[in-house]
């Protein structure tokens, strides 16, 4: 199971994107309101979220996460001891891992990217401590980072593609016509 964290102010088509391309791949998407079930987007559209934060008693069955970007919906993810716990866990384990936009800031400030190839919204990539900046969409073991909402499905791709296989990701991507 992939638990995709949504707090308020996050950006919708990074967070939806993943959620609708990994359920067409087949995998199990689970959505996580933070401080309750409906979240509100950074373009103030409401979202309800399959189960608030409240609802993880532990990570059994977790195969990773996915980390939207957006302000302060960033912000508000890396406030939630939640996420951080859920981030901890996947770089741990060795767990999917997957942030955009502003959010790899998190995996910056946790020290997850250093010698890492990551990137970022330009104006966060300061904040990716110690990565080597990569392109739009980057790649290295099990963290997948990506600059913003222009590359969300070649973002969610890469995501079904790691969990999934290369050739589920293909048929994924023929199906929506993605380039």
């Amino acid at each position: 199971m992939i638990y995709v964290f949504l707090a308020d102010g996050f950006e919708e088509i990074e967070a939806l994107t993943p959620v609708d391309i990994l359920r067409r791949g087949g995998v199990d998407v689970v959505t996580v309101g933070i401080g309750g079930k409906t979240v509100i987007g950074s373009h103030k559209i409401p979202v309800a979220a399959d189960i608030a934060d409240s609802d993880i008693k532990d990570y059994n069955g977790m195969e990773g996460i996915v980390l939207p970007g957006g302000m302060p919906g960033t912000l508000n993810l890396e406030a939630s001891r939640t996420v951080l716990d859920a981030v901890s866990y996947c770089a741990e384990k060795n767990l999917l891992i997957g942030a955009i936009c502003a959010a790899p800031s998190i995996l910056g400030h946790m020290g997850l990217l250093k010698g890492k190839k990551a990137t970022a919204f330009p104006s966060f990539q300061s904040e990716l401590e110690g990565a080597v900046l990569d392109d739009f969409v980057s790649c290295d073991g099990m963290i997948v980072t990506a600059r913003g909402m222009g590359v969300s499905s070649e973002f969610a791709l890469k995501l079904l593609e790691i969990l999934k296989g290369v050739d589920e990701a293909q048929k994924v991507k023929d199906s929506i016509q993605c380039r």
